[in-house]
């Protein structure tokens, strides 16, 4: 796996140690797999981190902090993932995370008025809360899933691909 690349955009974890506002988890950011940048830290991270960007809830990224240390993933890129939903992001995702949650209910989504304003949303919020938040859960663990998954075959993957170059280049 390219660590280079992890290890280029990876926040220093002493730094991280440090700051303020994370003294509250003590001697949680101590522990040495939360920084390691091996095939189950990272895929672990992957996990969580997608799962955590598709709740629809405040404070994603303390969140994706704490399940990435519940389960030993690499905290670092388990609260970057988090950002897969920004300001930019967040309508459409939380759209099609709608979309989901009508379809698994069984009930027809609302569609949306052309002039959508906060009045609108307010009133129909009784009907969208539950489609909306049934859909991002079950988005996320999907998602979580899938990049759990494809992190580990993609890991698996590089690392039989270059012992496969290493081993051809030994023969010559």
């Amino acid at each position: 796996m390219p660590r280079s690349l992890f290890k280029r955009y990876m926040p220093d974890p002493e730094l991280l140690r440090r700051h303020k506002s994370l003294r509250f988890l003590g001697r949680l950011l101590h522990d040495p797999n939360l920084w390691h940048l091996n095939r189950h830290g990272v895929s672990r991270a992957m996990g969580v981190g997608l799962f955590a960007a598709f709740l629809p809830i405040p404070l994603q990224m303390l969140v994706a902090a704490l399940l990435a240390a519940a389960v030993r993933g690499n905290l670092a890129i388990a609260v970057a993932l988090v950002w897969l939903t920004n300001p930019l992001t967040m309508a459409p995702v939380f759209y099609v995370t709608y979309q989901v949650g009508a379809w698994l209910m069984g009930t027809p989504p609302r569609s949306l008025p052309d002039d959508l304003n906060w009045e609108w949303v307010s009133g129909q919020l009784a009907t969208l809360w539950q489609p909306f938040l049934l859909g991002s859960v079950v988005t996320g663990v999907v998602m979580g899933a899938l990049g759990y998954v494809a992190t580990q075959g993609y890991w698996r993957w590089w690392v039989s691909r270059r012992w496969r170059r290493r081993h051809r280049n030994a023969r010559r």
